[in-house]
């Protein structure tokens, strides 16, 4: 199979960790009904039809529980899966495969519902210059493992934090004392990062594209505004910004935005108001 070339987060363990002691606590009281030296062969069946992730997640569930457990995959990470296929065999003893059913489900599905919510946001904007962003707007202590579904889904992250990314907004605005203020600022400490600044206004995208600053977020922005934005910058005499339209975007108007000719679209939803797809796991 075919394999992404994207790294893996750092923080596997932790919060697969985490969420398999949320889980089981002090033990699995059913599990301990099964016989402690049975085996037992299940497979993970899709019902949706997915873009895959957390294939990784879904592995140290098991690694952590057994290290006797194995998985074999029949599908990678950002590969496409239609309804009815058998996506992948678990076998070895059949206690910890019972107790990190839950958890490793949980991940699979919350993973591959962001990645398959992502391609369907770069598909509807095919062929237009426009490129999908995700957000901090994503579960608790899954910052991580969203963002690498985001990739999986072929979009692309925007910062991962507050620590990787300047991003000033409204209040950082008008708490350092203007556009020009706020820009400079954040240039002369952070001479290496990207600066991005966001804007409510043409008015305020005319000073921005004087400022210092890599990008410029157009915050809830019409579609009539938009293509104006795209034409005030495209006109200003001076190194080109990127421009990433945000607010107010989904399905059923982000082709509209994207054929403005805004460089970037960043949609919170992908991460925010995520559905998780239908796996199931059953003993054969």
């Amino acid at each position: 199979m075919a394999q992404l070339s994207i790294p893996l987060p750092p923080d596997i363990g932790e919060v697969v960790a985490l969420a398999l002691n949320e889980d089981q606590g002090d033990g699995d009281l059913t599990a301990k009904l099964i016989d402690a030296n049975a085996t037992t062969t299940a497979q993970v069946t899709v019902h949706d039809v997915v873009t895959l992730s957390g294939c990784a997640w879904f592995d140290e569930v098991f690694r952590q529980l057994d290290d006797r457990v194995a998985v074999q995959w029949n599908f990678s990470d950002g590969m496409e899966l239609t309804p009815a296929q058998p996506v992948c065999d678990i076998t070895g003893p059949s206690r910890p495969i019972l107790t990190g059913e839950r958890t490793a489900l949980n991940f699979l599905q919350t993973l591959s519902g962001t990645a398959t919510a992502v391609r369907e946001h770069v598909l509807a904007v095919a062929a237009t210059q426009a490129r999908i962003l995700d957000t901090r707007k994503t579960i608790p202590c899954l910052r991580r493992a969203q963002k690498y579904a985001v990739l999986c889904g072929g979009g692309e992250n925007h910062r991962m934090g507050l620590y990787d990314g300047v991003l000033i907004k409204e209040n950082h605005i008008v708490a350092a004392g203007g556009i020009l203020a706020a820009a400079g600022a954040a240039r002369e400490r952070e001479p290496a990062t990207l600066i991005e600044i966001e804007v409510e206004t043409l008015d305020q995208l005319r000073e921005a594209l004087t400022a210092d600053v890599d990008r410029i977020l157009l915050d809830n922005f019409s579609l009539t505004s938009l293509s104006a934005a795209v034409a005030v910058r495209d006109a200003h005499d001076g190194p080109r910004k990127q421009l990433e339209a945000s607010g107010g975007i989904g399905l059923e108007n982000i082709r509209a935005i994207a054929a403005t000719g805004v460089d970037f679209i960043s949609v919170g939803a992908l991460t925010k108001h995520v559905r998780a797809v239908d796996f199931s796991m059953r003993f054969l």
